[in-house]
């Protein structure tokens, strides 16, 4: 038995559990933090809303990742994840850390805008890290593009070579 094959069955109880976690945090956690709040009236946070769609979208591309990667395990488990349907699943990866990516890009400059243009908020603290997570998630989607085009050539090179064989 490999050690990948020993490596399955954690990392699938391990995805059940995020993505059960994920699912609560959803349902539970992330409308009892942004919309239910004691605060009423003109003064109340204009944030709430969006900040509770970021959350709910941010994870939602999780739960696809986490789908996905349960999907190419199994491809693993039966090696086949050099073909061309471990190449979907990867694909859909990638759009998932696009579509997150874009989400973080879209709040991150609306914040930074926000601080920046309200004068009792301005430090450059908050959009300093803003910008500098921004930039690890821009650097994460590349990484997703590099690997899925590693995985097309290393099925590219199989196949020639079980053509060979």
């Amino acid at each position: 038995m490999s050690i990948v094959s020993r490596l399955v069955l954690p990392l699938r109880v391990l995805l059940v559990m995020v993505f059960l976690g994920l699912l609560v945090a959803q349902v539970m956690s992330f409308p009892g933090e942004f919309l239910f709040t004691t605060e009423e009236g003109p003064g109340m946070d204009p944030w709430r809303w969006p900040m509770l769609l970021f959350w709910e979208l941010e994870a939602l591309c999780l739960q696809v990742v986490i789908v996905c990667i349960w999907r190419l395990l199994t491809l693993v488990q039966s090696d086949r994840i050099f073909t061309a349907a471990s190449l979907r699943w990867v694909d859909v990866i990638m759009w998932a850390f696009v579509g997150a990516w874009l989400l973080l890009a879209a709040m991150a400059a609306s914040l930074v805008a926000y601080i920046y243009f309200t004068p009792e908020l301005r430090d450059p603290g908050m959009p300093a890290v803003l910008i500098g997570v921004t930039l690890i998630g821009a650097v994460l989607v590349l990484l997703i593009v590099v690997m899925r085009d590693l995985l097309r050539q290393a099925t590219s090179l199989r196949t020639d070579m079980e053509g060979v064989i």
